[in-house]
């Protein structure tokens, strides 16, 4: 009995883990989906900023990986200047399981979507709103 008991708690444990979640990011709903370590954070409800920027439902803004409470991976920014999204690296941290913060270096883009030779920080804040 003990042994169906523990079972079924590890089934569920891991069906939870495997679970997607949904984060705010900047007033967008985000989609967070695990496999294993891999992590990938989409648009599921992007705002209006972000939607005049050519973001839509799906679009991916982050892929990496978790270890531990690390984050590590490529993010994108999006303009509606470029045609594509423009890709950086980020590193951050998971805090309490309901935060995640990641920042990164990247160059400044101007309109016409041409390289100013400026650099600036991104700061990614991701705020836990509940799981699927």
């Amino acid at each position: 009995m003990l042994k169906v008991a523990l079972i079924a708690t590890l089934v569920g444990v891991s069906s939870m883990a495997m679970a997607d979640s949904f984060w705010n990011h900047n007033g967008s709903v985000m989609r967070l989906s695990a496999d294993g370590n891999d992590r990938t954070l989409t648009y599921e409800k992007p705002s209006k900023t972000m939607r005049n920027a050519g973001v839509t439902s799906g679009t991916v803004l982050f892929d990496g990986q978790r270890n531990g409470n690390r984050y590590s991976g490529t993010a994108r920014v999006f303009s509606k200047y470029c045609e594509l999204p423009l890709e950086y690296r980020v590193s951050g941290t998971v805090k309490n399981e309901k935060t995640i913060v990641m920042t990164g270096k990247r160059e400044v883009f101007a309109k016409g979507c041409k390289a100013t030779g400026r650099y600036t920080t991104d700061k990614l804040t991701f705020t836990y709103i509940r799981s699927e």
